[in-house]
């Protein structure tokens, strides 16, 4: 389910299928006729807390295929919605068209993390599996974000990786941990260490930013 004009004309324009259309006014252009209704019944089944112009219901896409090559963001249990969405938006500015996730991390079609993607989640690929698994058969080097790890920005980052997230308050788990390659961290340059740690959202624009950057260098 996607609400507002841009981002059901987004994931139209990506390729998603709409199964219903919902409107305050005529639509044209999506592919459906759209249900004309009144804003009270739009608020009815709207999931956000004040309504849109329009929600729409779509089909869900393929299981994506997996690419041989380039950068993955693996996701271990990251458990909020805004923040799975917003890394799913991240990887697409930063052209990672994989996003690995562990079965207990967010379902990435729940109407919170759509509407926060904008759309970008019909162009990242999201799969679901055992974390463990997926790692232990990857040929890939395999990178985490951790506190103990080597300063980021004196790393030469690969062009095809694995980086594995963790859950925003335990991190990454054990079992995943063990079977890290390399670990990397974002330096505080603060005078005084006051901020635990940062938002696995935020952390993850930094380094896929600093493996982008690694590229061009």
């Amino acid at each position: 389910m996607a609400e507002g004009p841009k981002i059901i004309s987004d994931l139209v324009q990506a390729g998603l299928k709409i199964h219903s259309l919902f409107s305050l006014e005529e639509a044209e252009g999506f592919g459906v006729e759209a249900a004309v209704i009144s804003p009270a019944e739009l608020q009815k089944i709207s999931a956000l807390k004040t309504a849109n112009s329009m929600l729409a219901v779509f089909y869900l896409p393929e299981k994506p295929t997996l690419p041989e090559k380039g950068l993955v963001v693996a996701l271990d249990a990251v458990r909020d919605p805004g923040n799975l969405g917003t890394i799913i938006r991240l990887c697409d500015w930063f052209g990672v068209k994989a996003l690995i996730c562990s079965e207990d991390t967010a379902d990435c079609f729940n109407p919170k993390v759509v509407q926060a993607t904008m759309g970008s989640i019909a162009r990242v690929g999201v799969s679901y599996t055992d974390l463990s698994d997926y790692l232990q058969s990857s040929r890939k080097p395999i990178y985490a974000a951790v506190m103990d790890g080597g300063n980021v920005y004196n790393e030469k980052l690969p062009k095809d990786a694995v980086l594995v997230m963790g859950n925003e308050a335990n991190g990454i788990s054990e079992a995943v941990l063990a079977l890290i390659q390399h670990k990397i961290t974002i330096p505080n340059f603060g005078d005084v260490n006051t901020a635990e740690s940062l938002n696995v959202a935020t952390a993850t624009g930094i380094l896929l930013s600093e493996f982008r950057r690694s590229i061009e260098t």
